[in-house]
């Protein structure tokens, strides 16, 4: 590496990467613009350290851009780095991370920069679903290098200096920094959703190295296995306690317990996440009604409904999984859709994306109904009659157009109280239960929910050669 290793910009990669494992391309390169004398600027490695090195012995390619010179903006050669490593990234079929520094676009080279920044964007959109892009903010991002993270597959953000907004927060009406820092981590993670993971920069760094060792290195690589230690018939004799938090039950029924869940502060009562079974990644989405901290206190309670924020989040998700050839698996618990004013404006197209999403996906694909599973809600949430394999049920779950007694007072609106209760009764065992669901073919075996890991496990065995087809078409336009 150049002299730029002593950089801060630097030292975050050798931080990242395994030990003396970083190999940097372009160290000599400086800005070739010599308008606004900058000719007398120096700029070495123009601001930008490139390179490639290893992740856990799998090989990366890194950029580290360095805001010690001229604030880490894009040029014209800071941007042709950039490029030029994607190239490499798709040849080999590697995963990107970008790790940025930056006060933006360099106006002393205008249109040349402005151009830089498109090269990068046309880069990030042929490697989308070709090799997973990982950005990690650290410093400045904003303008339109905050569209760079948008077109990354992750994001993650250091959680009290960086800043990533197209407008800052004093430019919007009627809002200043001090009332809402829209530029925060905690806006960008809690409230826009495009961040991942939020961190301190040590936290960051080792939340990349976890999420690179889940994931495959591109979209032809068949190798995103561990040997498994853990017991594959491994009974899980609390997890029926666990139906509410789904962050919790996937983390127990996970090898060795370990559940890397994403967009964690964004839409709670979806969760998304990693975690393997019998050493395979697989990609979960899960339906949350309760939240839970480390100490097992709960912190947060939601209705069991699909709401515009975790339909997208979820449908995001998938597609990711299927570019990937990443197997699914869901566990549903959910009665309706989000019913207010705000949803309404935008619920129907979300779940839209995620019905598609589902449906269009052709990696193995299994659902476990672990408490509700109501209307057409239900159905979008990885349901056999949209495409999953394998659908299991716990004993307790329903499974139908709606609660019971709601049903039977809609049938039997002029009945009296005991024969309302009745008919309930009677619709549960007809028509809502997960026996009858098992009898019409729409659930393939009820199973205990403590058995939960050994039964996913063997879906997803079986279920390993998958191939299926789609009609031909150039892409979807959901």
């Amino acid at each position: 590496m150049s002299n730029t290793a002593q950089t801060l910009a630097g030292k975050r990669i050798a931080a990242l990467l395994d030990e003396n494992s970083f190999v940097e391309i372009g160290g000599s390169i400086t800005a070739r613009n010599t308008d606004f004398n900058m000719a007398k600027a120096d700029t070495p490695a123009d601001g930008v350290i490139t390179g490639y090195g290893v992740i856990d012995g799998s090989l990366v390619y890194v950029y580290s851009q360095d805001a010690s010179v001229l604030g880490g903006t894009i040029g014209e050669m800071h941007a042709k780095k950039i490029t030029g490593i994607y190239d490499l990234a798709m040849k080999m079929g590697a995963p990107v991370i970008g790790l940025i520094d930056c006060a933006g676009l360099r106006l002393q080279e205008a249109t040349d920069a402005l151009n830089a920044f498109g090269a990068i964007y046309e880069k990030q959109a042929l490697a989308s679903g070709v090799i997973p892009q990982i950005t990690a903010v650290f410093g400045t991002c904003g303008g339109g290098l905050a569209i760079v993270p948008g077109l990354t597959d992750f994001t993650f953000m250091e959680e009290k200096n960086a800043k990533l907004f197209v407008n800052s927060p004093n430019a919007l009406d009627g809002n200043t920094k001090e009332k809402c820092d829209t530029a925060s981590a905690k806006f960008q993670s809690e409230e826009a959703g495009l961040v991942d993971f939020v961190g301190s920069e040590s936290d960051v760094l080792v939340g990349i190295r976890q999420l690179v060792g889940m994931l495959p290195a591109n979209n032809e690589d068949d190798m995103s296995y561990e040997e498994c230690s853990d017991d594959l018939n491994r009974v899980c004799a609390d997890l029926a306690n666990c139906a509410g938090d789904t962050s919790i039950l996937l983390g127990q029924i996970a090898d060795d317990n370990v559940f890397v869940e994403t967009k964690a502060a964004y839409a709670k009562e979806m969760v998304t996440g990693f975690l393997r079974l019998n050493g395979q990644t697989v990609g979960a989405v899960a339906n949350r009604t309760e939240v839970y901290d480390a100490e097992g206190n709960k912190t947060d309670a939601f209705d069991a409904v699909l709401t515009k924020k975790g339909a997208v989040k979820a449908a995001e998700f998938v597609q990711f999984c299927d570019a990937f050839g990443i197997p699914v698996l869901s566990l549903t618990n959910v009665k309706g859709f989000k019913a207010n004013m705000h949803s309404e404006r935008g619920i129907a197209k979300a779940v839209a994306k995620l019905t598609y999403a589902f449906a269009n996906a052709t990696v193995p694909k299994v659902n476990v109904v672990i408490g509700a599973a109501y209307g057409s809600a239900y159905v979008a949430m990885n349901s056999k009659a949209i495409g999953a394999d394998m659908t299991y049920a716990w004993p307790t779950a329903e499974i139908g157009t709606m609660d019971a007694k709601l049903a039977a007072k809609i049938m039997y609106a002029d009945a009296d109280a005991a024969t309302m209760n009745e008919k309930a009764a009677e619709y549960a065992a007809l028509q809502t239960s997960a026996a009858s669901a098992a009898k019409r073919g729409y659930v393939d075996a009820i199973i205990d929910a403590c058995d939960t890991r050994k039964y996913v496990i063997g879906a997803f065995e079986m279920l390993f050669t998958k191939r299926e087809d789609r009609p031909a078409k150039k892409h979807g336009t959901v």
